[in-house]
């Protein structure tokens, strides 16, 4: 049997590679001390196996067929974007699969990948989480960009099917789950109903050559970054983080996405990342931390159901 030894929700942003602090007093620079002493914090509880739950920035999957859910089972490669780790990362197959086996029994016939493409929407978490050790993981990635945009309903089910699935397998070792995602954030729109011209192109067909594809975004994005007046709502950020102290998932998830796009921005739809992996654990939150950082475009929140000392 699996033990599940915490969750840790992060927010990512390619600006905390791209843009980092000089000093602490800069921005960004307690979010970057909080992760450090997570890292620390996740070396003590010493975790066999990780499973992060994040999103992929079209470097992976495409409108060509988007799948709501996609499950590594065999191998992950890291993209290499903004500045996170490329290459071939560790995987944890016997568990990827038992938790295959086990959410298919319960109705969730996630997407597969024996070669799994992640970016820094699972790298960049993974890193910091682990402070560069490679302890091997479970990528569980989530389309939180248009439909097929899975409810935030269907994830804290999802996440509660996750959790149990883990603690039920044969996996003879720790288990620590954490997603990556969030907070608030406001980017252009990425829905192929909406976007037109070149960008819909690529959000369609960006498979057919996605270094290519990468290479035209990448300078649009980076020209997002070191706006001090970047849009992020901390009110909504904290109250979100307030009700996974309080353990409540279920009453972010009622909110719907309206609600969620107006106060948190289309990037806010990450937060389903942390929907799930809480609900993994179904333990709240004991430790939090959160810097608004519109010089990276986005609200950086940490949380911990363990102690980060």
């Amino acid at each position: 049997m699996s033990e599940i030894v915490g969750f840790v929700g992060l927010s990512h942003s390619p600006f905390a590679t791209l843009l980092p602090p000089r000093d602490p007093a800069e921005p960004g620079g307690r979010f970057l001390a909080d992760v450090a002493r997570v890292a620390d914090a996740v070396a003590r509880l010493a975790p066999d196996a990780i499973v992060v739950i994040g999103p992929d920035h079209f470097h992976a999957n495409f409108y060509d067929v988007m799948p709501p859910f996609a499950l590594g089972v065999e191998a992950a490669v890291g993209f290499g974007d903004f500045g996170s780790r490329s290459g071939p990362l560790p995987i944890a197959a016997e568990l990827a699969w038992l938790i295959r086996d086990a959410l298919a029994s319960s109705g969730f016939d996630l997407s597969l990948s024996y070669s799994l493409t992640v970016d820094h929407g699972v790298v960049q978490s993974y890193e910091m989480v682990t402070g560069g050790a490679d302890i091997p993981l479970v990528p569980l990635v989530v389309n939180t960009a248009a439909p097929p945009l899975p409810s935030m309903e269907r994830c804290v089910l999802l996440g509660t099917v996750l959790g149990a699935a883990i603690r039920r397998s044969d996996f003879a070792g720790r288990v620590l789950v954490v997603a990556s995602g969030g907070l608030s954030h406001w980017l252009p729109s990425n829905d192929p109903r909406t976007v037109e011209g070149e960008r819909r192109e690529a959000v369609i067909h960006g498979r057919q050559d996605v270094r290519a594809f990468a290479a035209a975004r990448e300078p649009r994005v980076r020209a997002m970054g070191g706006d001090p007046t970047a849009r992020v709502n901390a009110v909504w950020d904290r109250w979100f983080l307030d009700q996974l102290v309080d353990g409540n998932p279920t009453q972010i998830a009622a909110l719907g996405d309206d609600h969620l796009e107006e106060n948190a921005g289309s990037g806010g739809h990450e937060i389903r990342t942390w929907l799930i992996g809480q609900a993994a654990v179904d333990v709240p939150l004991v430790w939090t931390s959160y810097e608004p950082v519109p010089e990276w475009i986005t609200g950086m929140g940490i949380g911990a159901t363990f102690d980060v000392r």
